[in-house]
């Protein structure tokens, strides 16, 4: 093997090595903002749960208590609601991120693929071009799959965002304020 080969797959290695640290970050930052929400929910869980036992127990007959659950199912559902839309919109945020780094890692890995065809083929004995258009072949094939994947992946995003909305509109008379529960993973996250 001469040097430059050696330097080639020494920078391949490392480009690897990088695109691989990009996704663990990605996926750790996603996972802590995650972790978050969650505590940050059921902080605010407990505290309602709490807050609504209390108020079932003061009730004076059944007739008060029946009025209560229905008092408190809407807020828990709107809370709910939006606790679902965060989780959706923090896995959303970290699929567009990793897509990102893989859609860029497989860019360059297909450029520098043409490229080694290129050059193999320019140096290549007779009868190697069949080789090579072949391998073109190929590529462009990966190429249009890669492209229809993340077509699709795209799709898929946005037909789960709708129906998330749908769902939103259809649970909620209004529209809600941010709870406690959204500040608090905001305010962790920005930590």
């Amino acid at each position: 093997m001469s040097n430059p080969n050696l330097e080639q797959i020494s920078a391949a290695q490392q480009a690897n090595a990088d695109v691989a640290l990009a996704i663990v970050r990605a996926a750790f930052n996603g996972i802590e903002r995650l972790t978050a929400l969650n505590i940050a929910a059921t902080r605010d869980f407990l505290s309602n749960s709490l807050s609504n036992t209390q108020q079932i127990l003061s009730a004076k007959d059944a007739g008060s208590v029946a009025k209560l659950n229905g008092d408190l199912a809407q807020p828990n559902l709107e809370k709910l609601m939006e606790y679902s839309r965060n989780v959706f919109e923090l896995t959303s945020e970290l699929q567009k991120e990793v897509s990102s780094v893989i859609e860029a890692q497989y860019g360059t890995f297909a450029k520098n693929t043409a490229g080694i065809v290129e050059k193999a083929t320019a140096g290549a004995p007779v009868g190697g071009d069949v080789f090579a258009a072949a391998l073109k072949s190929v590529l462009n094939a990966s190429n249009q799959a890669f492209e229809q994947l993340n077509s699709v992946s795209k799709q898929l995003t946005d037909i789960a965002e709708a129906n998330l909305q749908v769902a939103t509109k259809s649970t909620a008379t209004k529209a809600p304020a941010k709870s406690a529960t959204a500040a608090a993973a905001k305010k962790a996250a920005a930590k």
